[in-house]
């Protein structure tokens, strides 16, 4: 019954129903969109680094991996610490390649070869670069690329399901050395699972004072850059949550103030303040409700979409899981319910007796 009467208020109020939905939709769209995007980047680097290596050795003391240099000569003395079963390293950089602004290069000692599936030619020699399957369709030159003024012939292509790789080239440590003016980023470390990896990490430090040890689990939950985006993201999310609650709100008190002969009879008929504020609530969520679904499709849609365009080379990827979708429909119901209340305030102050006299 009270749903009926709510959805019968909805009809009666066409275009300011349509307007709240409106509002809603774009709001959650964007908080979707935002935060489905914020995670997919921390997603696919923490993927990076978490399949490379259990324990990860970088220059004490640095904001970032792209400015971390670790001297190579240490990975002959971790390789004789007992439980260490391979050390392997990589340099992280970016330069333009052709048409393209900005391309994540990857400089990797050879035993990080096999992380990267060939579809064709094979792995890079000195001159010699790999590409993954994004970036190489939009290639123009396909057997030679100039990076950071020095050519380098095509040795093939690969596949990778991390758009961070499948966009990016891969060279041997030496020319990226050479190109980047560093030993290594980062030094990965892989160990028996039965040793003890504190251990080992602090048997790693003791071998250079310029280095900071950890395990990859503890590096990828304290690394200052995902901390940056995931509060970039959740400040933008929370820029978008209160327009929408402004949004809300001005369209809910319009839409209270021409309604005021309305719920003056229905006070006059001794409907309690109580459920006509009720009312008021329930037509937001019902609104709320629909709007997150809508916003939902919308955004699975468009992250599908924005996942294949060629120009973001796989860099830009995101899906809306259980957990974010929980979030969002968490601030969808608060934001409707405070954007209701706002104006309830208004409904409940009309006073029949005074409409009664103005002849209303």
């Amino acid at each position: 019954m009270l749903l009926a009467t709510v959805l019968k208020a909805m009809r009666a109020n066409r275009v300011k129903t349509a307007l709240i939905y409106l509002s809603l939709v774009v709001t959650i769209s964007a908080i979707f969109l935002i935060s489905a995007i914020s995670h997919g980047v921390i997603s696919m680097y923490s993927n990076i680094l978490q399949s490379s290596g259990d324990i990860i050795v970088t220059q004490k003391n640095i904001s970032d991996t792209f400015f971390s240099n670790v001297d190579t000569r240490l990975m002959s003395k971790i390789e004789k610490i007992a439980g260490v079963k391979r050390v392997s390293a990589i340099i992280v950089g970016a330069s333009p390649v052709e048409s393209l602004p900005i391309v994540a290069i990857y400089g990797v000692s050879k035993n990080l070869y096999s992380r990267y599936k060939l579809t064709s030619g094979h792995y890079p020699k000195s001159g010699e670069v790999l590409v993954g399957a994004s970036i190489y369709k939009s290639l123009t030159n396909k057997k030679e690329l100039d990076i950071a003024n020095k050519t380098f012939l095509l040795s093939g292509v690969f596949h990778s399901e991390i758009g961070f790789e499948n966009g990016g080239v891969v060279m041997n440590l030496q020319d990226a050395g050479a190109i980047f003016n560093k030993s290594a980023s980062m030094l990965y470390v892989n160990i028996n699972l039965s040793d003890n990896a504190q251990s080992i990490m602090k048997k790693i430090t003791q071998l250079d004072t310029n280095i900071a040890v950890k395990s990859t689990k503890d590096f990828v939950k304290h690394y200052n850059q995902f901390k940056i985006i995931s509060t970039s993201s959740l400040l933008v999310s929370l820029i978008a949550f209160i327009m929408g609650l402004i949004a809300i709100g001005s369209i809910m008190s319009i839409t209270v103030l021409q309604r005021k002969d309305e719920f003056g009879i229905m006070k006059a008929l001794g409907i309690s303040s109580v459920k006509i504020a009720s009312l008021i609530v329930l037509e937001g969520l019902v609104t709320g409700v629909f709007a997150f679904v809508s916003a939902y499709l919308i955004s699975v849609v468009a992250l599908s979409i924005i996942e294949n365009i060629d120009k973001f080379q796989g860099y830009v990827s995101g899906s809306v899981d259980f957990e974010l979708a929980s979030s969002v429909f968490i601030a969808t119901i608060v934001m409707t319910v405070l954007g209701s209340l706002i104006p309830v305030y208004t409904a409940l102050r009309v006073d029949p007796v005074t409409l009664i006299q103005r002849g209303n």
